[in-house]
């Protein structure tokens, strides 16, 4: 940050320590071009935006302009001249400018990839294809993070065969609100072969508040490549706020005829808080429907189509989990994150 006025200067070291970040600070033109390019977030005060401005300086993206005269008509046109992406008049906008403290300290606003899975019906295996995605996701080196959103679903941990990993569970989190740490919900959950796993205890915990659901979630987009939710079929406020701000919604679907008018009930209600609804046809026994039939009866893209692995059940009772890059639940996977841009290290 740099300025000369010691009242901003003062307003905005407290909005950093609110934050936890621990700024440098210039208070004048000279220290502020020799750090211009050095940092993450550049917080150049009122002040100084118009001398800063006659030296044209590179264009950088992480400048913002900040300062406490409302009066000042032409601090938006100075602020457009050296590219800041805002201006933050204090006080008004205190709270949008802590946030953008914040941002610096997770590293910047990541666009995390955000898929919701969802059952289109009981047992359609939407946990079981979640978990393969964001297993597979880690995999290709993407940073991945898997959230249980299904606070009755037994724990999406069993299905990794990892339910006695030490870390955070739900229950530590029910309290969160506001702005949670990116930084410090990664490195409290347990990693399962790198990949971050947010799943449930076994107390007796039934219901999620949307507010912890906003706060953990936006987190986890800010530290992330890629989330993956696994939500209930009969969504509460929780699962709502998840299907809102996913980047698209996967309903895992049966081909046959009582799984598709099951899944058109709960496509129904979704299309009005999920986003780019999409349906994955599972592979049933014989005579089922074909993967366009699912996807016609449900007015929904397909996504993809995924086949019965027969051994699957078994090697999960025994605590395994392993979705091979040639089985039909790694294909799957993989045609998802392809479908979504997710190539990570596996592009080349």
């Amino acid at each position: 940050m740099a300025t000369a006025d010691e009242l901003l200067l003062d307003d905005l070291l407290r909005l950093a320590a609110a934050a936890e970040v621990v700024p440098r600070v210039e208070r004048d033109l000279l220290g502020l071009r020799r750090n211009w390019q050095s940092t993450s977030l550049v917080v150049v005060g009122q002040d100084l935006v118009e001398p800063l401005g006659r030296t044209q300086p590179v264009r950088r993206s992480g400048v913002v302009v900040a300062g406490v005269d409302p009066d000042d008509g032409e601090v938006y046109r100075r602020a457009l001249a050296i590219g800041a992406e805002g201006v933050f008049l204090l006080p008004d906008t205190e709270g949008a400018l802590g946030d953008k403290f914040a941002d610096a300290l997770d590293g910047g606003v990541r666009t995390a990839v955000t898929l919701a899975f969802v059952g289109g019906c009981g047992g359609a295996g939407a946990t079981t294809l979640a978990s393969a995605v964001a297993v597979t996701s880690s995999r290709r080196g993407l940073r991945t993070m898997l959230i249980d959103g299904d606070p009755l679903g037994g724990g999406i941990d069993l299905v990794l065969g990892s339910e006695s990993g030490l870390g955070t569970r739900w229950p530590g989190l029910l309290n969160a609100a506001g702005r949670v740490s990116a930084a410090a919900l990664r490195s409290a959950l347990p990693l399962i072969d790198g990949l971050a796993v947010l799943s449930w205890d076994r107390g007796d915990v039934a219901a999620l508040p949307p507010e912890a659901m906003r706060s953990v979630l936006g987190a986890a987009q800010r530290s992330s490549d890629l989330v993956v939710v696994d939500l209930p079929r009969r969504p509460d406020p929780a699962a709502e706020e998840a299907f809102v701000r996913a980047t698209a919604t996967l309903v895992v679907v049966p081909r046959d005829v009582r799984s598709c008018a099951a899944a058109a009930r709960l496509v129904a209600p979704l299309r009005e808080v999920a986003n780019d609804l999409r349906v994955v046809a599972r592979e049933p026994g014989l005579n089922g429907l074909s993967a366009i039939d699912v996807a016609d009866h449900l007015s929904l893209p397909l996504a993809a189509k995924l086949s019965v692995e027969k051994d699957l059940p078994t090697v999960m009772d025994q605590g395994r989990f392993d979705p091979r890059p040639r089985g039909a639940l790694g294909r799957a996977a993989s045609e998802l994150l392809d479908l979504f841009g997710l190539y990570g290290l596996m592009a080349a």
